[in-house]
């Protein structure tokens, strides 16, 4: 049965290529760049070997650390990279469990990640040729650690198979594993810096990360060539104890699974919740502010906006620290979400229609869709106004970039509602990620883009002028005098904006609903 499922994956694989010209030049671009990675790393592995023991046994400690790591996380950020013995097509056959087991692991060996691993891991032996018993542990711990790494990447897949088909953990999977992007600048300084302000960070990472599974089996070989045998068995049972606690885990996981529907679309909800439908005035504008409010919680290409500023202020905190660019934070984050609605209609998608089929007017629909922004935004902006000003001890600023942050959030929320019923344009369509950049987007997306930002920029000028006056010269009536111009212009500016709106949508709605309608 094992032979049987390692020819099903391998016949699997050839058919794969038979799909398309360009799957099979994707494959051997993958296999030629795998190869040249292997190539590198055997070549570097070998020239390790006449270095310090300590240097060494450094290097392989963190880099199988990470390549472990490696094989846990990917699976979870790209659920169902290698599904050729998706265990769910196993469930009407009667396959022994621990015959699956093992053909599932040796299948996970059969793949340009798996053998590039697999070769990788066993040259570590050349490494320490210069110590033959090292030689001997390091062939032991390497096929044990490759197990490890394919034992835990199948435990991670078939654990989180109940929600890998459920379009909500899609969703949020597609918005958090963009996070990450945000950070690599950061994470790559700090690693850097970490290494060039301390020599012995790295040998002080390699020996924490020797007491962890991660790394514990890439250290026996040098235990061993330092003569402390003890510890080389010590760490190599932290290793196979891991191996076999996540065999058992897996094999539960799966028999789970074979048993149990991966994801049920019924939800369950108690009668009569009708949800933000139920909290606000049933109006025109209530509903469609409900409605809208609604999108912003459960669509992602609304939700992603809202989780990328607590990332933008942490940047901002560690580019300046809180009395730096951080203090700012409010009126960037006010600037950002003002303008979030500037595409509400092409967000829509043919959803629009149920506003034209229902005679929603042009005011109702601006005013529910504004009023539903500014529900949060409105808290969130001054929460990231003023805590960042507590922090850095700058709470004299406050009624300066208060005005400011209230200006930005006011008057851009007007002006996008008065961009998104005159200017629609490709967006992603409702179910695709929040980053995927759609076919046919051309110039006049990035013209409108562009152009409302310096647009809002320009009518918040009366604030933004009064807070640069106030840090100039420090006097605190400017700093007042922002505040009362972002108050009273932002609102007036808002309210022009939805009644401006208001007008196109109603001269434009049915151009609206065929333009949004072809962007399919």
């Amino acid at each position: 049965m094992v032979a049987h499922l390692l020819r099903l994956k391998l016949v699997l694989l050839r058919n794969s290529f038979k799909r398309s010209t360009a799957q099979l030049i994707g494959v051997i671009l993958g296999g030629l760049y795998g190869l040249g990675i292997l190539g590198t790393l055997v070549v570097a592995l070998v020239l390790l070997g006449s270095a310090d023991v300590g240097l060494i046994r450094t290097i392989l400690v963190i880099g199988g650390s990470a390549t472990i790591l490696g094989w846990i996380v990917i699976p979870i950020a790209a659920a169902g990279i290698d599904m050729t013995l998706d265990p769910a097509r196993f469930v009407t056959f009667a396959i022994p469990m621990r015959q699956l087991l093992t053909g599932l692991v040796l299948g996970g060996l059969v793949g340009i990640p798996g053998v590039v691993t697999l070769i990788a891991s066993l040259a570590q032996v050349l490494t320490w040729i210069r110590y033959p018993a090292a030689a001997l542990t390091a062939f032991v711990c390497a096929l044990v650690a490759v197990l490890l790494c394919v034992v835990a990447s199948r435990l991670v897949t078939t654990a989180v198979s109940s929600m890998t088909g459920s379009r909500r953990f899609k969703d949020i999977n597609g918005v958090v594993a963009f996070i990450p992007l945000l950070f690599l600048g950061p994470i790559i300084g700090g690693v850097t810096a970490g290494f060039q302000s301390s020599p012995g960070f790295a040998a002080s990472l390699a020996d924490v990360l020797a007491w962890t599974p991660l790394g514990a089996l890439w250290a026996a070989p040098a235990d061993v060539a330092q003569g402390q045998a003890g510890l080389a068995v010590l760490r190599l049972l932290i290793g196979v104890v891991t191996l076999v606690l996540f065999l058992v885990l897996w094999s539960r996981s799966l028999a789970h699974a074979l048993v149990t529907p991966p994801y049920n679309a019924v939800t369950k909800r108690a009668g009569g919740n009708l949800g933000w439908l139920g909290r606000f005035p049933a109006t025109p504008a209530g509903a469609v502010a409900a409605r809208a409010l609604t999108y912003w919680l459960r669509d992602p290409r609304y939700s992603a906006s809202l989780v990328v500023i607590p990332f933008i202020g942490v940047l901002l905190f560690f580019s300046g620290g809180s009395a730096g660019a951080f203090a700012f934070l409010g009126p960037i984050t006010a600037f950002l979400l003002a303008w979030s609605i500037s595409a509400d209609i092409s967000y829509d998608n043919t959803a629009f229609s149920l506003h034209l089929s229902t005679g929603v007017s042009g005011r109702d629909d601006r005013t529910g869709r504004a009023a539903a922004l500014l529900v949060f935004s409105l808290p969130v902006t001054l929460v990231l106004t003023v805590l960042p000003l507590l922090l850095g001890g700058r709470s004299a600023d406050l009624p300066a970039l208060l005005g400011l942050s209230l200006g930005l959030l006011l008057t851009g929320t007007g002006l996008s509602s008065l961009v998104s019923a005159r200017y629609t344009y490709n967006v992603p369509l409702p179910g695709e990620s929040a980053f995927k950049t759609p076919p046919g987007t051309n110039f006049l997306m990035f013209a409108v883009q562009f152009i409302g930002w310096f647009v809002m920029l320009l009518l918040a000028l009366p604030e933004i002028v009064l807070t640069i006056v106030y840090f100039v010269t420090g006097n605190a009536a400017f700093g007042w005098a922002s505040l009362l111009a972002g108050l009273v212009l932002g609102a007036i500016l808002l309210v022009v904006g939805i009644r401006s709106g208001g007008r196109w949508y109603d001269r434009r709605a049915p151009e609206l609903l065929l333009a949004v309608s072809a962007n399919r």
